[in-house]
């Protein structure tokens, strides 16, 4: 199985020992994405404009995979308050069609940077 790392400007780099993605073979797993933006790689304010950053962020690692949301198998997203679960949805519903991808959605103590959303995702290609 070949295995290659997917990097794009049009999301932020890397802030650790991590890569934008990993593509294995058909699979490719998408690293967390936080709400920072790509050009200014500052965190977005706002819950809402954080998610929404996140959002575009992941779109743009899985276009450079070769990709789109429309191939997310598995979506994982973390939140420091899960009263933000249902904004999620809202938001999360511009960015995915049904059939949905499977979905978890945890609550955590914080994120790195302070951010307040964080999403990962595994994508299926072909």
């Amino acid at each position: 199985m070949s295995r290659s790392i997917v990097s794009t400007p049009n999301a932020p780099a890397a802030i650790g020992t991590y890569s934008q993605a990993v593509k294995a073979g058909g699979t490719v797993y998408l690293s967390g994405q936080i709400g920072l933006d790509p050009a200014t790689m500052q965190l977005v304010d706002g819950f809402e404009a954080q998610t929404v950053r996140v959002f575009e962020n992941l779109k743009a690692v899985a276009e450079a995979a070769g990709g789109s949301l429309a191939d997310v198998v598995k979506l994982t997203i973390y939140l420091t308050d899960l009263a933000n679960f249902a904004k999620v949805n809202e938001i999360m519903a511009r960015y995915f069609a049904e059939p949905y991808p499977a979905r978890a959605a945890v609550g955590v103590k914080e994120l790195p940077k302070g951010a307040v959303v964080e999403a990962d995702a595994i994508l299926v290609l072909g």
